[in-house]
């Protein structure tokens, strides 16, 4: 017999986790929530399946922003979470249509790894936003996203305060070349 303090008492969260299966590790039990089944490999049902716009050519995520930069800026802007990826790639293949115009009108500040930084005017999210048809606070949080991913590459580069001298006056544009 168990009791209320006993792990294995399925009224519990520990004893949930012990009935799930061996309760070595129980993200990895093979089936439930976070987990795959062992038998077919399938994701468990409770997870969405992959991103059916994932494009390896541009990086694993569709678009070039740092995964911790998108992370704050989704923090930020009044847009979810879940939409900020979509909405970075729609504006990646915006801007690597113009590339050709970033190199010749904007201040390129960083390049590595197939991706481009660019220092464009205020205001040019706000445009981009209007020829994608974004509403504005979708367009804010691609600023926002662009704009810590800059930050990240300063840190980075030990150029931070330049970077930051340079928003007060500009916005950033990261384009996958």
């Amino acid at each position: 017999m168990t009791g209320p303090e006993d792990p294995a008492d399925e009224g519990t969260p520990e004893g949930r986790i012990a009935a799930d299966g061996d309760g070595e590790n129980p993200r990895n039990d093979g089936d439930g929530p976070g987990g795959e089944d062992a038998a077919d490999g399938d994701p468990a049902p409770d997870r969405p399946g992959p991103d059916p716009n994932y494009d390896p050519e541009a990086r694993e995520t569709g678009h070039p922003i740092d995964g911790n930069a998108l992370m704050i800026a989704a923090a930020k802007a009044s847009v979810r979470a879940g939409r900020l990826p979509t909405l970075l790639r729609a504006a990646d293949d915006y801007l690597r249509e113009r590339v050709d115009e970033y190199e010749r009108s904007y201040e390129r500040v960083d390049e590595a790894d197939g991706v481009a930084t660019y220092l464009v005017p205020e205001g040019h999210w706000a445009e981009v936003g209007e020829a994608l048809g974004l509403a504005d606070r979708e367009a804010d949080a691609l600023r926002r996203a662009h704009e810590q991913h800059l930050l990240r590459v300063g840190s980075r580069r030990r150029r931070r305060r330049e970077f930051e001298s340079a928003l007060d006056l500009r916005e950033a544009a990261v384009v996958t070349r």
